[in-house]
């Protein structure tokens, strides 16, 4: 008994070192990790970044809900100076089981954005922050809660639209949910859009599980359409909805669809990017099992015909969940940064994929950004947070170390 525990100790002390070997030899292989900011780390479960100048300094802040902390939280971008060191924040609600935070021109003013907060859970309600008139950075916020959303699903995803109502400015509120019930829709307001109880909730699709959702003009109409993602049920894969035009649009029509692809597979974050560059908008999509990201090369203008190329997730990466295009090393073409869920260390759960093209063939080259640092990363955004002239990264991360990353940049070393 005592051979056989020394040659069972024995075999996981040398699996140990060849996992470290290997986690080595892709560190030489891909580069050393890039440095990490903290922009805030004070609560637990960061889930998701969306970006505005809510100040109109002429630098994009942050909102983000924590989703187990509960609570939502804006972020004043610095500046180049002091964008390193923690920045300044506002909790601006309480929302148990957040699962997104998105800025919106509710008021339809053209001059300051609301915050809409997506809860799931329990709690399944969308909250909506209103700004005060000036200074949203010194002066408080009023939280309500949207009636029609109570208890309708649970909600994973906002984003403001043009639907049928440019005339009267502003922008309306998409939204979406997983799980029984789960539907793709939007809000209609009233005369008043500060009157939350006489919003309705318009239904354009069912929906299973919601990752990803774009106001986007898919088939060079003129007005925008919706593209998602969804992981879940008889419609997961991506696709998108086609906006009839007024007065249709704010009839309670659903909207007719259109397939792009990956049905049947568990899709997650997608990008819209023209990878190729060939002036048509093209769509990245991460999918898991295997871990890979697809990419819907669009044809034409119609929205639809789409080409599908696959980019495998790089070995001892987690699992795929976000994709974002972004020229990081400036050689003038498109690369992509990746983030996983489950990689655990010593997996990496951001990295970089250098682009090379040799006429019609295209080549991704995987470069490490986090390390084994960090377990479950969200979407990305990129932007030049430090005016050095390159792409940075930004993102959030809700498991290392059971409290997780937080809020956080990458600083891109390139240049």
């Amino acid at each position: 008994m005592l051979s056989i525990t020394k040659s069972l100790l024995l075999i996981s002390i040398m699996t140990t070192f060849l996992t470290i070997e290997i986690a080595a030899g892709e560190e030489a292989e891909r580069g050393a990790a890039w440095e990490c900011h903290i922009i805030d780390q004070s609560s637990r479960g960061a889930d998701g970044v969306k970006l505005f100048d809510a100040d109109r300094d002429g630098l994009l802040d942050i909102t983000t809900g924590w989703e187990e902390g509960g609570i939502t939280r804006i972020y004043r971008n610095p500046g180049p100076a002091q964008v390193k060191s923690a920045w300044p924040l506002v909790t601006i609600g309480n929302t148990p089981q957040v699962e997104d935070a998105a800025w919106i021109d509710l008021e339809r003013l053209n001059v300051r954005k609301a915050v809409v907060s997506c809860c799931e859970g329990k709690t399944r309600a969308i909250y909506v922050h209103w700004p005060p008139v000036v200074k949203p950075f010194e002066n408080p916020w009023k939280q309500e809660v949207l009636p029609a959303s109570k208890d309708r699903m649970m909600w994973m995803f906002a984003v403001p639209a043009k639907i049928g109502l440019d005339s009267r400015g502003g922008e309306e509120l998409v939204a979406a949910g997983k799980g029984p019930g789960a539907e793709i829709g939007w809000f209609l307001p009233t005369a008043d859009p500060r009157d939350l109880s006489k919003y309705k909730w318009i239904t354009l699709s069912q929906a299973g599980w919601i990752m990803s959702l774009f106001a986007v003009d898919m088939d060079g109409d003129g007005d925008q359409d919706l593209l998602t993602t969804d992981r879940k049920g008889k419609l997961r894969g991506c696709r998108w909805l086609e906006n009839p035009g007024p007065p249709i649009a704010i009839m309670g029509k659903q909207w007719k669809n259109h397939w792009v692809g990956g049905q049947g597979r568990e899709v997650m974050f997608a990008d819209l990017a023209d990878l190729d560059q060939d002036g048509l908008q093209d769509i990245l999509v991460v999918t898991r099992a295997p871990d890979e990201v697809l990419w819907f090369r669009r044809l034409d203008a119609s929205g639809q015909k789409w080409e599908k190329q696959v980019i495998p997730y790089p070995d001892h990466t987690g699992g795929g969940k976000g994709v974002a295009a972004g020229d990081l090393n400036g050689d003038g073409l498109l690369d992509l940064v990746l983030s996983c869920e489950h990689a655990e260390p010593p997996k990496s759960g951001v990295v970089w994929m250098r682009g090379t093209r040799k006429g019609d063939q295209f080549h991704w080259e995987p470069q490490e950004i986090s390390g084994p640092r960090g377990i479950k990363y969200d979407r990305i955004e990129l932007l030049d947070l430090d005016a050095d002239g390159d792409l940075d990264v930004l993102s959030c991360e809700e498991r290392d170390q059971k409290k997780g990353l937080g809020v956080f940049w990458y600083e891109n070393p390139l240049k």
